[in-house]
């Protein structure tokens, strides 16, 4: 027997039963853990009349809401399986999970109802319970399942290696697959990132980023309840409604993709604004430099990156506050008791743990450590892959450099070769970025039947009179790029594909671009 996640709960309500644990800004209403911990035991117990068992899956296909949360925590008291859905996935999508998974419950609201309503179709096995006020003929309400049941502590043996959750993968390079995560995985990465970021009893967090997502649930609203913090949950990413929250409530810390830090410099806004915001977190994507020194410049915050992946809990490296200009573009050095290696790769086969790159060299960055993953639900020829030699393969390119800090410079399979010439397309981005006329940008390989693949670059204009002479000349200008490394072509868009982690999903453009060569 060993610490589990909701050990580490019920620790935290025993020890400030009256301080105030969520806020929910979407109801207005706010809980102190004592109060929070009833509303968890109660939806425990009506999971448990429900015929929820140990072992059994509840899904949820919900925003964030003080409902996730509090499922979060039922499961963890009947030793049910956690499994959060991505709100932003199609009906197809869903259905693929829920038909992997088979969850016995799956827990909505009205934004995801119309994804749910075809798959009670096809998946009558399953519960549906909204918590939204709305008549749905194939669903019944949470808040009557719960409303006449008791309060008490349910009984339930319970072990640090019981799995927690299962986490479907984002997804950037196809299907995505279920992550398995034992309570004693959970609970080292919040034991790790609470040190890392400094969290106290007095930080009050806000959760704006998904929380369906490992990087917001685990880096950040899993240690903040681990040390007696506060939440404050906002339903959905808006700008303007980040920055009035962080205001009003005071908030503290919070983690948010780089997508989303730039779409708040988009806004109107001061300092003060700021003022009580101590500690920005950043992860899922790696931030350009020319990013990071307009938030600092802008805000004044102190940023810190996690790098990481949901297979791995998901951080394995930090970057520090007082590191974010000097190294600004590093994935930073390896997290408590994490040991990361850049290995040589091997084509068709996984790259062998022992072969070290020297430094400087790029190869697959590969990582072990306390919170990885056991394997992958229902996939043994994925997770063998995956885990060879103990060791999960990241399939990210990267070195490290003098200082022992990690530099990720591509996906394995985001890197473009073009005449035999390896192109890493985070290069090629970091430097279109640095173009005040850019707002977000993407760099792919696309077929060429004279050069294997051309770099293509997708930009989001934020000056509209940019082009792709003025882009071309900037390349060159400084000698920013080599020639074989500027892009061939530019195609201008208004939007790129994103995952909800804010992660691009680069296999969507490489779809594109062949579906109009055919």
């Amino acid at each position: 027997m060993g610490p589990t996640l909701r050990s580490m709960f019920e620790q935290t309500v025993a020890k400030y039963p009256e301080k105030e644990a969520l806020v929910d800004s979407r109801i207005g209403q706010r809980w102190t853990y004592y109060q929070w911990n009833l509303e968890v035991n109660k939806l425990a117990n009506a999971l448990s009349a429900n015929g929820i068992k140990k072992g059994d899956k509840v899904s949820t296909l919900l925003f964030n809401t003080a409902e996730f949360a509090t499922t979060l925590f039922a499961c963890m008291k009947i030793g049910a399986i956690f499994n959060p859905i991505n709100f932003r996935l199609s009906a197809k999508e869903v259905e693929f999970i829920v038909k992997d998974a088979k969850p016995k419950l799956l827990i909505f609201e009205k934004a995801t109802a119309e994804r749910v309503k075809p798959l009670a179709k096809e998946a009558s096995f399953i519960q549906y319970w909204s918590i939204d006020e709305h008549d749905l003929d194939y669903a019944v309400n949470y808040y009557d399942q719960i409303d006449q049941v008791s309060n008490k502590r349910p009984d339930c043996d319970l072990d640090e290696d019981d799995i927690y959750s299962i986490m479907y993968t984002s997804g950037t390079t196809g299907s995505p697959k279920g992550v398995i995560h034992t309570h004693r995985d959970m609970m080292d990465q919040a034991l790790i990132m609470t040190a890392s970021m400094r969290l106290t009893k007095k930080d009050i967090g806000l959760s704006v980023a998904p929380m369906f997502h490992c990087a917001e649930l685990h880096c950040a609203f899993l240690p903040r309840v681990l040390i007696g913090g506060t939440t404050v949950i906002l339903h959905h990413f808006e700008a303007d409604k980040v920055i009035e929250t962080v205001r009003e409530e005071q908030v503290t810390t919070f983690f948010a993709a780089p997508t989303m830090w730039n779409m708040m410099l988009q806004e109107d806004f001061t300092k003060e604004d700021f003022q009580t915001l101590r500690q920005g977190l950043y992860g899922g994507a790696p931030m350009a430099p020319a990013l990071t020194t307009r938030l600092h410049e802008a805000i004044g915050i102190q940023l810190l990156q996690a790098y990481g992946m949901t297979e791995m809990g998901p951080a394995i490296t930090v970057l520090s506050e007082d590191e974010q200009l000097e190294k600004a573009g590093s994935a930073g050095r390896p997290l408590m008791n994490h040991e990361v290696r850049v290995v040589r790769t091997r084509e068709g086969w996984p790259s062998e743990p022992d072969d070290t790159c020297q430094q400087g060299e790029l190869g697959e960055i590969i990582v072990r450590g306390p919170s990885m993953m056991p394997g992958y639900y229902n996939r043994p020829e994925a997770s063998q892959e995956a885990l060879f030699k103990g060791w999960y393969h990241t399939g990210d390119i990267g070195t490290f450099d003098q200082d022992g800090y990690l530099w990720v410079r591509d996906r394995l399979k985001d890197m473009i070769i073009s005449g035999g010439e390896n192109i890493y397309s985070r290069e090629v981005e970091d430097t279109l970025f640095d173009h005040p006329g850019v707002l977000d940008v993407a760099v792919v390989g696309e077929p060429d039947e004279t050069w294997g693949e051309k770099v293509t670059a997708y930009i989001v204009k934020k000056d509209e009179n940019l082009n792709e002479q003025i882009l071309d000349e900037f390349c060159k200008s400084e000698e920013r790029l080599a020639r074989y490394k500027r892009p061939r072509h530019y195609k201008f868009v208004n939007e790129l594909p994103r995952n909800a982690s804010g992660k691009l999903q680069k296999f969507k453009l490489r779809e594109k671009a062949t579906h109009i060569l055919e």
